[in-house]
C-alpha cells in the first residue's frame, strides 16, 4: 500500500513538473536584459556579460531532469538568454568596430535609432557624394548585422521565428535608452525626437 501510494505521489509530481516546464511563453524580461547588456557592450560602456563556455547555474532539480524527453519542452522561465554563440559573438564584434564610424553620424543628426531596432537615415544630404555612399554602406551593414543578431538570438534560445519582431522591439528600447543626449530616436508612434537626457 505504501509503495503504490509513493509511486502515485511521484507520478503526480512528475506530471505536474512536466506541465510547468513545457509551458511556452516569450521571455520578454530576459531578452530585454540581454539586449541591454549587448547594446552596452557594443557601445563600449560594459564588459562582456557572459564568458563563452560558461554554463548558467542550474538547480539540482533542473540538472536531475535534464535530458529526460518528458522535460525537454521550450521553457524560458528561469533560463538565461544565450548570447554567447560564435555567430552572436562575431556579430557583436563587427558592430563594436562599426560603432566608432557611426558616432559622427549620430552626432550630426544624420541617423537615429528607429522603433524597430534598426538605424534610420534622418538627413545625409549635406554630405559629399563619396561620404553619402560610405554612410549608406555603413548603415546597410549595421542594419544587416542587427537583423542577423536578432535572428541568431531567437535561434540560440529556441524562440520561434515569429517572435523575432518582439526581439527587435526590445532591442529598440535598449538602443534608444543608450542613445546620447541630442541623438535622434524614433518614438513608438513613429515620431522622431532628439533625446534630451542621458
Amino acid at each position: 500500500m505504501k509503495k503504490s501510494m509513493m509511486v502515485a505521489t511521484i507520478t503526480a509530481l512528475l506530471l505536474t513538473l512536466a506541465c510547468v516546464t513545457v509551458n511556452v511563453y516569450f521571455p520578454a524580461a530576459e531578452v530585454q536584459q540581454a539586449a541591454d547588456r549587448i547594446v552596452e557592450e557594443v557601445q563600449g560602456s560594459q564588459a562582456p556579460a557572459n564568458e563563452p563556455g560558461v554554463e548558467p547555474k542550474q538547480s539540482m532539480l533542473e540538472r536531475t531532469f535534464r535530458g529526460i524527453p518528458l522535460f525537454e519542452g521550450r521553457a524560458y522561465a528561469q533560463a538565461d538568454i544565450n548570447v554567447s554563440t560564435p555567430n552572436i559573438r562575431a556579430l557583436k564584434e563587427s558592430m563594436k568596430e562599426r560603432y566608432k564610424v557611426l558616432v559622427p553620424l549620430y552626432k550630426g543628426g544624420m541617423i537615429g535609432e528607429t522603433n524597430d531596432g534598426l538605424l534610420g537615415i534622418r538627413d545625409i544630404e549635406s554630405l559629399s557624394l563619396k561620404d553619402k555612399a560610405l554612410a549608406n554602406k555603413v548603415i546597410k551593414a549595421e542594419n544587416s548585422d542587427r537583423e542577423s543578431l536578432y535572428s541568431e538570438i531567437a535561434k540560440a534560445n529556441n524562440i520561434p521565428q515569429e517572435n523575432v519582431s518582439d526581439i527587435k522591439e526590445l532591442f529598440a528600447n535598449s538602443w534608444r535608452k543608450n542613445a546620447q543626449k541630442g541623438w535622434w530616436i524614433q518614438k513608438d508612434n513613429g515620431d522622431w525626437i532628439q533625446k534630451d537626457s542621458e
